[in-house]
């Protein structure tokens, strides 16, 4: 039978998930609405469904949050703490328009939980946190960047004969399903998050086996709550991945959003928690630079890049924080 704070904490890994849902929406869709490939309310949709298709496919990624950071098993008060430092830094960078990783935001909140409850960091699984996490954090959106900028150069070299506005009319309909590919792997990689620390709060409070995988019900519950918190939108974060970095034309959108699928893809394979925001902003960033290097608003890169610097650990000082508060009460 689930406890009160068990109850507490499943509702708050929902709410993390349900914001997760419109703070990473613009991800998916910005480009696609940017260039009027797709008007906001479909884009949206289709990214909301496509969430959750994706959200269902696989487990890799949820076994890496459960069972790949941290070695003990933590109070349901630790993992509840953990998810509201996540929740206040998500908020607070949607407020301000900043497209933050989530998924680091999620990650280092638990990590800084954890050591507080421990009083060390001897239960944090670094090589695991290295390896998945860290070394991600700057390799992702490295090759995010490469995959567009040579994806836009071979674009530019294949439709080189095409007019302007053929090539316009073919790539407005392909970012369609670039859109959908995008909220696929969104979905796939991001929902798990979640997945991850529910299955994490079901195993610490015994009723759960570790090797028994995620529950159906825990899938179908992220998937909907994604797909929910995707439907409300993020016009916020949407007006600055759109077009904030860079100008950008059908054909750059497609780029994009197809290297930045590719990437998320390929490390939802290897049960990586990868920020789909970071990625789908190199790509883009990527792409722009192919045209050339000056069309991309390099101050606001900048800043962005700060944003995915400082949020692992702002995120751990956050789930620190309110563990230690906690701890005064439990």
């Amino acid at each position: 039978m689930l406890s009160g704070i068990m109850i507490g904490v499943i509702s708050v890994a929902f709410l993390f998930n349900f914001i997760s849902g419109f703070h990473d929406t613009a991800n998916a869709i910005a480009t696609a609405v940017y260039t009027k490939a797709l008007t906001p309310d479909k884009a949206i949709l289709l990214a909301a469904v496509m969430n959750l298709i994706g959200a269902m496919v696989s487990e890799k990624v949820a076994m890496t949050i459960s069972n790949g950071l941290v070695s003990v098993a933590l109070a349901q008060h630790v993992i509840l703490a953990a998810l509201i430092g996540a929740v206040i830094w998500n908020l607070i960078t949607w407020w301000l328009a900043i497209p933050s990783s989530s998924s680091h935001a999620l990650i280092g909140s638990l990590i800084g939980a954890t050591m507080v409850y421990t009083r060390s960091g001897d239960a944090i699984l670094w090589g695991g946190f290295i390896r998945k996490v860290v070394i991600p954090l700057f390799t992702s959106p490295l090759i995010g960047f490469l995959i567009g900028y040579v994806f836009m150069k071979i674009v530019f070299m294949v439709f080189a004969n095409w007019s302007q506005n053929k090539v316009n009319k073919t790539f407005l309909k392909a970012q369609i399903f670039s859109s959908a590919l995008v909220a696929y792997s969104h979905g796939n990689n991001d929902a798990q998050k979640t997945m991850g620390i529910i299955t994490l709060a079901l195993i610490s409070g015994g009723i759960l086996d570790p090797s028994s995988g995620v529950p159906l019900w825990v899938k179908v519950a992220c998937a909907a709550t994604m797909a929910l918190g995707t439907f409300t939108g993020g016009k916020r974060i949407m007006k600055t991945m759109g077009g904030g970095m860079t100008k950008l034309e059908p054909a750059s959108g497609f780029v994009a959003q197809t290297a930045s699928a590719l990437v998320i893809e390929l490390m939802t394979f290897f049960g990586i928690p990868v920020s789909t925001t970071q990625v789908i902003t190199t790509s883009i960033m990527g792409a722009g630079s192919a045209k050339r290097v000056s069309s991309v608003k390099w101050g606001i890169a900048r800043n962005i890049l700060f944003a995915w610097v400082i949020t692992l650990p702002v995120s751990m000082a956050f789930g620190g924080a309110v563990c230690w508060i906690v701890d005064m009460f439990v």
